[in-house]
């Protein structure tokens, strides 16, 4: 048996990003839509990209982990096509899934690049994956929207940053940059600082089917990879001396909101203040180098350490490390074996466990004005009741077998405006 039946496609689900100097504006409206952020304002994030050329490294980044994710599957004997989607830029999640109905396709597994839980990193594409659905003249109920065209379903894969081989993708280049590090530089007190996107302490309370897993899930991959760097110094001094901290980047939304803090900037005028002299950052909410990561880091935090006379580096992102991608290809896999009815056990490091597939009801909720919008790949989304009933043709529907698992100051770091690539 094909080891990731039902499907007959792979959907990748991204942020997307510009390509080129003109596709800046459209896209930055494309992402504060309904925000009423005047271009002036917009303006100043869209310096970041002039910089740049108006191009993103998002897409380039999602092409080469397309092409390396078909190697894999292809080396499994699984010749799946993967489709490409974005919910800000071109191709849009809706051209994706238009592809798929032109080219016959009915049953689509979905891989989102953003690895861990929150309303922003998971219900949103859901949401997007519904409106999707809508923009293509499919209903989302099982009893009607008959279009002649059949059926479209779309199963999602689980939050996935707790997968043993994405950590291991995250270790490695973390040791790998911390011995470079302390190769070039004389310190004596190197810190490891672990770097993801800042969200709302709202949003990150409400995340997960529990609450407040978007920093739990962070802390545990912060622990086992510091854990992996102590391994790999041990018997030195800089073993001893090696201190880890969680911060945050790309803070956006009025002052006086809160969100997750401190910020990477904020956290390093701290250390230069308690006399930490080398800093190696770690940015493991990143599975690419996304505009976040070339910016937000490698320009406005490295210059910042370098006013504060602090050695910086920045350990590279998973990109399509091959631990990182076989870790998608099993994660595939083990979506196809539940959406099968097979007994699964997730593979997890986390000591939480691994967290559902299907999202349960209440999971990162919506807490924006306005109240929740449709949402595919969850318990309470619209669809038929199992997968042996995917209902009527025409019927846009997400299948419900149930998983094997059950603020900073607006000025911490210079940018006014973050577009939020990582989700």
């Amino acid at each position: 048996m094909n080891a990731l039946a039902p499907y007959d496609a792979v959907l990748l689900l991204s942020f997307g990003g510009p390509e080129g100097p003109e596709e800046v504006l459209p896209f930055l409206r494309h992402v504060t839509g309904g925000r009423g952020i005047p271009d002036g304002r917009l303006a100043e994030v869209a310096h970041h990209y002039d910089i740049r050329g108006g191009v993103s490294p998002i897409n380039g980044e999602n092409r080469r982990l397309v092409a390396a994710l078909e190697a894999q599957l292809a080396e499994r004997g699984e010749s799946l096509p993967i489709l490409w989607g974005n919910r800000h830029a071109a191709p849009f999640t809706a051209d994706a899934l238009r592809e798929a109905r032109e080219r016959g396709l009915t049953r689509l597994v979905a891989l989102v690049t953003s690895a861990y839980p929150s309303y922003s990193g998971c219900r949103q594409y859901r949401q997007d994956l519904a409106d999707s659905m809508v923009e293509l003249g499919l209903d989302l109920t099982a009893e009607g929207g008959r279009d002649g065209g059949g059926t479209l379903v779309v199963d999602k894969v689980r939050p996935y940053a707790d997968h043993p081989g994405f950590v291991e993708a995250v270790a490695s280049r973390t040791v790998a940059a911390v011995q470079d590090f302390l190769a070039a530089h004389e310190l004596a007190r190197p810190h490891l600082a672990f770097v993801t996107h800042s969200i709302p302490t709202a949003m990150a309370g409400a995340s997960g089917p529990a609450g407040d897993e978007y920093v739990r899930r962070h802390e545990e991959i912060a622990e086992l990879v510091t854990a992996a760097v102590r391994e790999a110094l041990a018997g030195t001094t800089a073993a001893d001396a090696l201190d880890m901290s969680l911060v945050y980047c790309s803070r956006s939304g009025p002052p006086h909101q809160p969100w997750l803090e401190p910020d990477i900037c904020d956290h390093l005028r701290d250390l230069a203040d308690a006399g930490v002299d080398g800093v190696v950052v770690s940015p493991i909410g990143f599975v690419a180098d996304h505009m976040e990561v070339v910016h937000d880091l490698d320009t406005e935090a490295a210059e910042v350490a370098a006013d504060l006379g602090i050695a910086f580096v920045r350990v590279p992102t998973v990109r399509d490390d091959p631990a990182f991608v076989i870790a998608l290809a099993d994660l595939l896999e083990e979506r196809a074996a539940e959406a099968r009815g097979e007994d699964v056990s997730p593979a997890t490091v986390s000591p939480s466990g691994a967290l559902p597939s299907l999202c349960v009801p209440g999971c990162c909720p919506d807490l924006r004005p306005g109240g929740p919008r449709p949402a595919l790949c969850g318990v309470d989304s619209p669809g038929p009741a199992d997968d042996t009933d995917p209902g009527p043709g025409g019927a846009a529907t997400s299948s419900r077998t149930p998983s094997s698992a059950a603020g900073a100051p607006a000025t911490a770091c210079p940018t006014p405006l973050s577009t939020k690539e990582n989700r």
